[in-house]
């Protein structure tokens, strides 16, 4: 077991179990929220710490890189020597953090460093906290003060993939007395996992949907996301339309433009056509640099001309904003570079 995994209200039974009083399970809760060590919470003897050592969380940040235009990528090391990474952004409506939700990732997209390692192991409800509590402490945040606003599931791994240990993370980081976070300010990207697509409508917690796409049919989009063999555009599609039904939401469409691939003028007609009528958004993303992959970005004039090929043809969209590539933090970049 885990403290981070567990909410306020089991942490609390689990402390009254081992004999302490219910504040003191306040307390320890509180702590771990506000990224403290076990030895750094002054108000527990040296008894009481030993009686929760094993259950509290060890996790740390391993190293922290800067880059030129301020944005932060953490790589945050577990108990079993695994490492993730995520990333700090700073916009003009608040700060961002993109969490990891695996370690590693199995869906083997091609423009995607994540992958490289494939899939080692889930991450738990705990360990996608543990990145937040981490980073809005090192940001001079804290439970009552946060210093991150909004969070994006977008680093390493298919959120999808680990549905489970995603779910009870958004129930926990939007509760209020954890750091309560809105749903409506958390984010979701998956590579189109239908039916999994279908039980987060369900849960109809409101969070934003985000699909990447990268493709305007289904036998290119297999070259580059194996995730295509299982489901076509068009299912997705459908499933994003039941999502804006159950939630009300409208959905993105993430799209990472491939030099020579899918970033044509008539590739962009052809994305107007599949995506006319939904309710969506498309982000447009300049390929970042992964030495591994032999693909190459399109040019900046050519994403501006596709940009505005696809709002004259009726379809909001934009360039996605290019932060941290040059410690690789872009989208695309993160992986487990200090695995061993």
């Amino acid at each position: 077991m885990n403290f981070a995994d567990l909410n306020e209200k089991e942490l609390i039974s689990n402390i009254i179990e081992k004999g302490l009083p219910k504040f003191r399970g306040k307390q320890i809760f509180e702590a771990i929220v506000n990224g403290q060590t076990l030895e750094e919470i002054s108000v527990l003897s040296k008894e009481i710490k030993e009686k929760i050592k094993v259950e509290y969380p060890k996790y740390f940040i391993f190293k922290k890189l800067i880059s030129k235009d301020g944005t932060k990528k953490y790589l945050v090391q577990f108990e079993d020597g695994n490492i993730v990474e995520c990333v700090f952004m700073s916009y003009k409506y608040g700060n961002t953090i993109c969490v990891s939700t695996q370690v590693g990732c199995r869906m083997g997209c091609k423009f995607c460093a994540s992958t490289l390692q494939g899939l080692k192991r889930n991450l738990t409800a705990g360990e996608i906290l543990g990145q937040i509590y981490l980073v809005n402490r090192d940001n001079g945040g804290s439970k009552k003060n946060r210093s991150i606003t909004n969070i994006v599931l977008m680093g390493s791994g298919e959120p999808l993939d680990n549905f489970d240990n995603v779910c009870k993370f958004i129930e926990m980081v939007s509760s209020e007395e954890n750091l309560n976070i809105s749903k409506r300010n958390i984010s979701l990207s998956t590579c189109g996992l239908v039916d999994k697509i279908d039980d987060l409508s369900n849960k109809n917690y409101g969070i934003s949907l985000t699909i990447s796409l990268h493709a305007t049919n289904d036998e290119e989009r297999k070259k580059i996301m194996p995730v295509a063999n299982r489901w076509s555009i068009k299912e997705i599609l459908q499933a994003c339309d039941r999502y804006f039904e159950k939630t009300g939401r409208r959905f993105y469409i993430e799209y990472t433009l491939v030099n020579g691939i899918n970033d044509s003028e008539e590739d962009a007609i052809k994305l107007a056509q599949i995506l006319k009528g939904k309710v969506c958004h498309v982000n447009l993303i300049m390929l970042h640099s992964v030495k591994e992959r032999c693909l190459t970005a399109t040019s900046r004039g050519n994403a501006e001309k596709f940009c505005q090929k696809l709002n004259n043809l009726g379809i909001s969209a934009t360039i996605r904003r290019n932060m941290g590539e040059d410690i690789g933090g872009s989208c695309g970049q993160l992986r487990n570079k200090f695995a061993n």
